[in-house]
């Protein structure tokens, strides 16, 4: 997999974090652009980045898999995302108080 230029990376990270930020995308689709920002197979973003098996990286973004909560901030935290819980929008108080 050819890893794209630092304009194209930017670009491409712009579009993740709009998209995760929306909630257009959710947390599989997120793994697999993560990866195609830095160029990488699952094989090895999953052994190089993540350090967790290739079969669980693999497994969660084919939608079989149900990893740890551990294992998703491995996947998440090289491009400072964390997984978290959070209330609906409709909850969330822009006011400080």
């Amino acid at each position: 997999m050819k890893r794209p230029n630092n304009k194209e990376m930017s670009e491409m990270k712009e579009a993740l974090y709009l998209g995760l930020a929306t909630g257009e995308i959710g947390i599989r689709e997120a793994t697999r652009q993560m990866r195609k920002i830095l160029g990488m197979t699952q094989k090895d973003y999953a052994k190089k980045i993540a350090t967790v098996s290739p079969r669980i990286l693999s497994e969660f973004e084919n939608g079989a898999g149900n990893p740890t909560l551990a294992t998703l901030e491995k996947i998440a935290s090289p491009f400072g995302l964390k997984v978290s819980f959070l209330p609906p929008e409709s909850w969330r108080s822009t006011e400080t108080p």
